[in-house]
């Protein structure tokens, strides 16, 4: 079954092709010719994923799935939530200073580890949450996956994207996410726990 993932992280294209397996090939809007990016306007991640997948299903007419991601820090109310991906530069702007581009996530740990210095001795539990939208015949399909863990108080591990570096997920907290091996980290992802449920009832459907 051919899908198009509305994303160009290289990353995430590589772990949802990794999670879905054989049975799905999985391309990406730039292997359509498709370069453009989708606004995320939307204010929860749910409505932020059908932002993505229905632009992309009306560009393509090719089932698709979108996903949006965010992290939730308990010290800081729930932020950066849906702004994970630009959270440096609400930041900046909040603060008055120089404002860095969308995505930069070197800029946006920075960010959440300066917040978090404003909270000492709060407890640093967080947790990743995906929710994907895929849209099959026309008819769109949601599915939602969490990682519970905790932030740390400095990068480590070179691996993964995004916040991984200081992400410490429950299951393994000697260690960030950025340092677990692929299949590992694959394994117990909020985006691969949901791409998994989306798998699962893909194959229930066939």
């Amino acid at each position: 079954m051919k899908l198009v993932f509305a994303t160009g992280n290289k990353g995430k294209l590589r772990e949802a092709r990794e999670i879905l397996g054989p049975s799905f090939e999985v391309i990406c809007p730039a292997d359509l010719g498709i370069t453009d990016d989708v606004p995320e306007t939307a204010m929860t991640l749910k409505e932020n994923s059908i932002l993505k997948a229905e632009a992309l299903y009306g560009r393509c007419r090719i089932d698709c799935f979108a996903d949006d991601t965010g992290l939730e820090v308990d010290a800081l109310g729930g932020a950066p939530g849906v702004h994970a991906a630009r959270y440096a530069a609400d930041i900046a702007r909040r603060d008055g200073l120089p404002v860095p581009p969308d995505h930069d996530f070197s800029a946006n740990i920075d960010a959440l580890l300066r917040e978090l210095e404003k909270h000492p001795g709060e407890p640093r539990t967080a947790r990743f949450r995906s929710v994907v939208t895929l849209i099959l015949d026309g008819q769109e399909h949601f599915f939602e996956g969490t990682l519970e863990g905790s932030i740390a108080f400095a990068r480590s591990g070179s691996g993964g994207f995004g916040y991984d570096p200081v992400f410490i997920a429950d299951e393994y907290p000697g260690v960030s996410v950025a340092e677990l091996p692929e299949d590992v980290k694959n394994a117990i992802s909020h985006r691969g726990k949901a791409l998994r449920l989306m798998a699962r009832w893909l194959q229930e459907m066939e």
